[in-house]
């Protein structure tokens, strides 16, 4: 196991009802900006509870942050917090505003060009950031690290400080009642994915990390199926809400170097693309645990054994079966598993790999065997 520091400063509220913190978490007198999607909040009762929460507090409401915050919207929503003299930013919804709300927390605080953030600036002060989760997918809520996409550069650009960290995240069951179910599909794929990260990343002897991962994975399969029969469950729903944010930050990947290479060609993906995390992870996933079987050999056949239920057969057949299991688990919850699905052919192949190469020269991790050449025959193979 390597070495690994935990901390996280960001309160976490769960439960039914939790939405009632928001009064005790941002200080009266606070000049608050709320940034969310679309309408959904303004129809479904998450707005007017928000503003009965905050009753007295001077509240402001920027709408349309993307899936993939774009960084001229995010422009926008800056003016108006300027314009407004907001001193606090509330993210409602999921992963894209939080990534916004913590962009706008640093560029509201900084002497010059915003974009100096996303190129490498060092981050000095924020303004304080709260997350009221509407969406089954937030890993972004208990981290300080965001992401925004650019769309002349064509790139999604990262950006950390511990100064981001969010003071607290609201995660309430019942506000995801009336989320699609193709919402919650997308949340068990992405965390589904991460959890793999860390189950096939280098450890030097970490079996209670490999056997949490195995309940994160064995509990996103069972109660992933059972979103697919009964998507109205509200057990169901709020299992997998809190599953997917184990699964995303939680201890499953401490004191274990990820193999994040399916996270970052998908990241590509993306962009390019417009392909929404979840529907590109699908698509690489199974491509990649297919094309690096050799370098996570034995433990894809745990996860074929232990996840999976199959010890039938030799071991190539087993992983074989392994694999094929994972991506028929995800077109049963309604994602395509083939870049062809999307529109895509072999022509992406080059854009990909060379959006990878100008972010990340060299290899990508997988035990360093994810070289170019080898990024090329996992994107061919996604085909």
């Amino acid at each position: 196991m390597r070495n690994f520091s935990v901390y996280n400063p960001t309160r976490l509220h769960f439960g039914r009802g939790q939405i009632a913190r928001l009064a005790e978490e941002i200080p009266p007198g606070s000049r608050v900006l709320a940034l969310h999607a679309g309408a959904d909040i303004l129809r479904n009762g998450v707005w007017a509870e928000v503003e009965r929460s905050l009753h007295g507090r001077p509240l402001s409401r920027f709408a349309g942050i993307e899936p993939n915050p774009q960084y001229d919207t995010l422009l926008r929503a800056v003016a108006q917090a300027r314009h407004d003299a907001c001193d606090f930013v509330l993210a409602i919804g999921g992963d894209a505003p939080i990534d916004a709300g913590k962009f706008l927390t640093a560029a509201l605080c900084h002497p010059g060009d915003p974009l100096q953030l996303l190129c490498g600036a060092p981050i000095r002060a924020a303004l304080p950031l709260g997350c009221l989760l509407t969406l089954p997918i937030g890993s972004a809520l208990s981290h300080a690290e965001g992401l925004v996409s650019h769309a002349e550069r064509q790139q999604k650009l990262p950006f950390a400080s511990p100064l981001l960290h969010p003071r607290f995240a609201i995660v309430d069951p019942g506000l995801h009642l009336d989320a699609p179910r193709q919402q919650l599909a997308h949340a068990v794929i992405e965390a589904f994915a991460r959890t793999c990260e860390h189950y096939l990343g280098v450890a030097a002897d970490a079996p209670l990390q490999a056997r949490y991962a195995e309940a994160l994975l064995l509990t996103l399969i069972e109660e992933g199926r059972k979103l697919i029969t009964d998507p109205e469950d509200q057990a169901v729903r709020a299992n997998l809400l809190w599953c997917a944010l184990q699964a995303l930050d939680g201890p499953a990947g401490c004191g274990v170097v990820p193999a994040g290479g399916a996270r970052r060609i998908a990241r590509e993906l993306s962009a390019l693309y417009h392909l929404a995390p979840a529907q590109s992870l699908a698509v690489v996933l199974p491509a990649l645990l297919a094309e690096c079987r050799e370098a996570h050999g034995a433990r894809l056949q745990q996860y074929a054994e232990r996840v999976w239920q199959l010890p039938a057969g030799n071991a190539e057949q087993r992983i074989d079966a392994a694999i094929a299991a994972t991506a028929a688990f995800f077109r049963d919850l309604g994602l395509a598993t083939r870049l062809s699905e999307h529109g895509l052919d072999a022509e992406a192949v080059p854009e990909v790999l060379a959006q990878l190469q100008r972010r990340a020269p060299g290899a990508l991790g997988e035990g360093d065997e994810l070289d170019p050449t080898v990024c090329e025959r996992i994107l061919l193979r996604a085909l």
